[in-house]
């Protein structure tokens, strides 16, 4: 199984959407709803998890795990609670995160300091929602360091969480090279006897097929999670289950749909900067991406970058028939 990673500031709805098109994810995980001191407005899930408008999937039929992020076990239950009613394919919690913004207020990844209250909170979670939905959660190595790694884990199988993600790094590691896959496997190998059959779910610098093959064999993790190499080659899911991957040509009917998503939800004065973040990514793949970044690097004027999305595409922009030349997990459905 192939998970896509959530990742705050990028890897949003938008980006699930185009990014499952392309094929090979099993399920998403979306970024993270925020619980402070109030249980949260429906919208306000909407907001972050617009698939729950649509049976909790993706366009393309991916299910996406809605995530939550705090700290008061009471709070994030009945926040959960009311989430599940939505219907998401799951509710995912974060214990990962390495933002200074977030962990300064007792978000996050520095809540790996804490592995009691992180067992705390995920079994309120698992109480508040029903039985058949998933909880799961995902955590870095530790935050400073990873002496504790070990007693985190334990508490997040022991309070019943149906899946465990580790991201192979503490915050203090940020996401520098390289990730501690061999930490990760000593934390998963630590699981008590009763807690072994707990899917552990490894993350962490899979940019390749051959990246993910290694970190299969040194983790022992069968299934595994990527982000940033998905974003920078769109076709690596359906490269690590050997199906080949996606051709630069495939990719300017999907910038139209990225950017017709990006014009309904983004301010007009950030829009190009949405789609020269992903570019800035996709150079690193592929050669095409690194021609069009350096000819709309300074480009700020939507009416401009539509104009070399037309290009970028000939006249038949998302006609019918170029729709139905798609694959058919890729062609719109909005």
């Amino acid at each position: 199984m192939l998970l896509l990673a959530p990742m705050e500031g990028l890897l949003d709805a938008t980006l699930r959407d185009v990014l499952t098109r392309t094929g090979g994810i099993d399920r998403c995980v979306s970024e993270f709803i925020r619980v402070t001191n109030t249980v949260l407005p429906e919208r306000a899930f909407i907001r972050v998890v617009p698939e729950l408008l649509n049976g909790g999937r993706t366009r393309a039929g991916v299910p996406v795990r809605a995530q939550l992020l705090g700290s008061d076990p009471t709070l994030l239950a009945e926040n959960a609670e009311r989430l599940a009613g939505l219907g998401p394919h799951g509710i995912d919690l974060n214990f990962g995160c390495p933002a200074k913004t977030v962990n300064q207020s007792r978000g996050g990844a520095v809540l790996l300091d804490e592995p009691e209250l992180v067992g705390r909170i995920v079994a309120a979670v698992r109480r508040a929602v029903p039985a058949h939905m998933p909880v799961s959660a995902k955590m870095r190595l530790g935050y400073n360091d990873d002496e504790r790694a070990e007693d985190c884990a334990h508490a997040i199988a022991e309070a019943g969480a149906d899946e465990l993600v580790i991201h192979a790094r503490t915050k203090a590691h940020g996401y520098r090279p390289p990730a501690y896959w061999d930490r990760l496997a000593e934390v998963r190998a630590s699981l008590p006897p009763a807690h072994r059959r707990l899917p552990v779910i490894a993350n962490g610098e899979i940019w390749t097929a051959a990246d993910a093959a290694r970190c299969r064999e040194v983790t022992g993790c069968e299934h595994l999670m990527i982000g940033r190499g998905m974003v920078t080659d769109p076709g690596l899911a359906l490269a690590i289950k050997g199906l080949g991957g996606v051709p630069w040509s495939v990719l300017p009917p999907l910038f139209e749909i990225f950017w017709r998503q990006v014009s309904a939800r983004v301010e007009r004065r950030h829009r190009s900067g949405r789609l020269k973040q992903w570019l800035n990514y996709l150079r690193k793949r592929y050669p095409e991406a690194q021609a069009a970044f350096d000819e709309l690097r300074l480009v700020n004027e939507p009416d401009d970058i539509e104009a070399w999305l037309r290009r970028a595409q000939g006249p038949d922009i998302l006609t019918t028939e170029s729709i139905r030349a798609l694959p058919a997990e890729m062609a719109p459905a909005c």
